[in-house]
């Protein structure tokens, strides 16, 4: 791939790259190493709405914030991770992110503090012009490749239902992904409306120093406790070299990870026996583990969450925490009313209610004028989509960690545009054309944020290379014996060539 093509140039007023990568996260950042260590002659810029590296690791500042999966399959397997913890500190994860971009030089092809608006592509010059703001000042990038780091969710909006009666209550109400930083919940009563992963990390953290911590859920959530510090990863380590020892211990955890998902799956009873006994261990004798800790639903139909040493567990049996398992009422002056008739005092009262689903971080992106309706494509590879050529989207594994996913999607794309520059060609995108697919939600999930936008994210097949699984290991085979050409269109400026596997 060069800046020059047969019929025409980028607008010479546009900043021209390469490969153009939005988002400085995971994804992001990933994406930059594995595209420049095959490609070393391509280049790419960053850009980043925030101002600084790390996404939603910069984004989610609210206390205890955490990965909600080991940190040895979420950190890169290019760059090991030295800290001991198996589950780590948000600020831990934003300051690795950092110092890899800086090792990497990363950083250098880094433009903080803008905001992509749209993108549109121009199958004369077969390249993607792209408009952004930097304060408020219009800036038009252009590129051959376009490289989505830009998760699954909305950075502006969570997901914040309206509670009858809120606006009369007199404390404070606060979303956990806008965390103020002035919030003072020392020796303050604080209800915890949710139960998912963020609730479940906020009520132990919060505990610490509140006058007291009550978790509010309409229904439990599966809870899963594991070690903080995995010993035996940090054996090996001592023994092993870096590289070796990181990447032994990553793929052990993720083939324990599918492990603990294909049980739930394929022997939901088992599974759930076992996390009730979790609980019933952890917890005090006689505790009511069975209506606040047994959801009516299976298994990973819902993402489970694991927490760090049983704190959950702990801040509840040592009475700093209490779970109440029922339906709001109303908001009053002085907390919420349930619909059992009991009240919550509270002084401050946090909304841990959800997040909202978005497609390409809410980028209209378009070809040759005409918009890109997402919802109508289906997802090749899990992270190119149909007919839109030269762009990728990276989105992690629903039951595993983000990065198992990522990385492979970054590895692709890099083997991708080593294909196209080796042959010269300057477009590719995978075409369905008139064959039959049935189709099926990319995210397996049931849990809310899903079902509240089903038509957010592009479509799944039911068959490969169209099938959006969420399975790392056969993810991981199909991605070592990979057909790059199958299903796909390549070409060049004023030609186009169907490529059949």
């Amino acid at each position: 791939m060069t800046a020059e093509s047969a019929s025409g140039v980028p607008d010479e007023d546009a900043l021209f790259t390469d490969v153009l990568i939005i988002g400085a996260g995971l994804s992001g950042i990933g994406a930059a190493y594995r595209i420049k260590e095959r490609n070393p002659g391509l280049s790419y810029a960053i850009l980043e709405r925030r101002s600084r590296i790390g996404g939603t690791w910069d984004l989610f500042r609210y206390p205890g914030i955490r990965s909600d999966s080991d940190i040895f399959t979420l950190s890169y397997p290019f760059e090991p991770w030295k800290r001991p913890e198996a589950i780590a500190d948000g600020d831990h994860i934003r300051e690795y992110l950092a110092d890899t971009a800086h090792r990497h030089q990363i950083d250098r092809h880094i433009t903080f503090d803008t905001r992509v608006r749209s993108a549109d592509w121009d199958s004369r010059t077969d390249t993607w012009n792209v408009q952004a703001e930097q304060d408020g000042v219009a800036v038009t990038y252009s590129c051959r490749f376009l490289f989505f780091g830009t998760g699954y969710y909305n950075y502006d909006e969570g997901y914040r239902p309206a509670f009858p009666g809120e606006a009369e209550f007199e404390g404070r109400i606060v979303h956990p992904q806008f965390w103020p930083e002035d919030l003072d919940y020392k020796d303050k009563k604080v209800v915890v409306i949710g139960s998912g992963a963020t609730a479940i990390t906020l009520v132990p953290a919060m505990a610490d120093s509140a006058a007291s911590v009550t978790m509010l859920q309409r229904s439990p959530t599966y809870v899963f406790s594991l070690p903080r510090i995995n010993k035996p990863a940090n054996v090996i380590r001592k023994i092993l070299p870096r590289k070796v020892s990181h990447a032994a211990i990553r793929y052990w955890n993720a083939i324990l990870g599918w492990l603990i998902y294909w049980i739930s799956r394929k022997a939901p009873g088992v599974m759930k026996k076992f996390l009730r006994n979790m609980a019933i261990r952890h917890l005090p004798e006689g505790y009511a583990v069975d209506t606040h800790f047994k959801p009516t639903y299976q298994p990973w139909d819902q993402r489970m969450c694991f927490v760090p040493e049983a704190d959950l567990f702990e801040v509840i049996a040592d009475n700093r925490a209490t779970v109440v398992t029922d339906r709001i009422a109303s908001f009053d002056s002085g907390g919420i009313s349930l619909v059992s008739g009991e009240h919550l005092d509270a002084d401050i009262i946090v909304t841990a209610t959800g997040l909202q689903l978005q497609s390409l971080g809410g980028i209209a992106v378009s070809t040759d004028g005409a918009d890109v309706k997402l919802g109508d494509r289906f997802v090749y590879k899990g992270h190119l989509l149909e007919d839109v050529p030269n762009l990728a989207w990276s989105v992690g594994y629903t039951n595993a960690s983000w990065t198992l996913r990522s990385d492979m999607t970054a590895q692709s794309v890099a083997k991708l545009l080593a294909h196209m520059g080796e042959n010269g060609y300057t477009h590719a995108y995978p075409h369905l054309g008139d064959e039959e697919l049935a189709e099926k939600p990319s995210f397996d999930l049931q849990a809310g944020y899903v079902l509240r936008s089903p038509h957010a994210l592009p479509k799944s097949g039911t068959r490969r290379p169209w099938n959006v699984r969420h399975n790392y290991v056969l993810d991981a085979i199909d991605h070592r014996f990979d057909r790059i050409e199958e299903a796909m269109v390549f070409g060049r400026v004023g030609e186009t060539m169907t490529v059949e596997a």
